[in-house]
């Protein structure tokens, strides 16, 4: 049977010329297109493919957390991220939300349809030394802070743009997140620290990335 993908991408121009690419192929059928990340998650019901190919960029929200919510609903489905952006957090993005490969839109058309046939198998495109290196690079920055054990990885990394002075905004564009979704993450945090504010939880961090001694109970 023919692998049923699902395109995703805000640009009709790119959506019909992956489609126009794809039909030529007897074993992959193009049974839906979406452009939106909350019509892409509808249309995974309606249309029930096995690989979503998802544009990482998307103008309400990002790819990357409608890859989230589909995967939640739909675990069987495959998706793929394409996005015209070498960026190493857009790729832990979308590692930690399951996508099964991360490729950049300069790919050539045979590769393309090679890594849908691949994902759809049950593959991941990830390499796993790159993946190794990210997820070493978490550890390597995880504090044994009592009040930071807390938190979550995706926790902590907002945390630290925090820290870095980025507004919620700031920290929407470069987590791939929607801004609500930053300013939910945020109410968790300062709730899990018990702190009252952002400032303070910058100033927290701040004395603890300068080797400061901190007893918890004082904060």
């Amino acid at each position: 049977m023919a692998t049923k993908v699902l395109l995703v991408d805000d640009h009709e121009v790119v959506r019909r010329g992956l489609a126009a690419m794809l039909s030529v192929h007897e074993d992959i059928e193009v049974v839906g297109e979406a452009a939106s990340a909350d019509e892409a998650v509808k249309r995974v019901g309606l249309d029930q493919p096995d690989v979503v190919v998802m544009d990482v960029r998307m103008p309400d929200k990002s790819g990357i957390e409608a890859c989230r919510e589909i995967l939640a609903n739909f675990p069987d489905v495959r998706v793929l991220m394409l996005t015209s952006y070498a960026d190493e957090e857009a790729l832990m993005a979308s590692i930690m939300a399951g996508a099964s490969g991360y490729v950049l839109k300069r790919v050539k058309g045979a590769d393309l349809i090679e890594d849908i046939r691949r994902v759809a198998r049950g593959e991941s495109l990830l390499d796993p030394d790159m993946v190794e290196r990210l997820f070493e690079r978490l550890r390597h920055g995880t504090r044994e802070d009592p009040k930071l054990a807390q938190l979550t990885e995706q926790e902590r990394k907002i945390l630290d743009l925090i820290a870095d002075g980025l507004t919620n905004r700031q920290i929407a564009e470069k987590m791939f997140l929607a801004e609500k979704t930053v300013k939910n993450y945020v109410s968790t945090i300062l709730a899990k620290m018990g702190m009252s504010n952002r400032s303070e939880a910058a100033a927290y961090v701040a004395r603890l990335e300068a080797g400061q001694n901190i007893d918890p109970e004082e904060w």
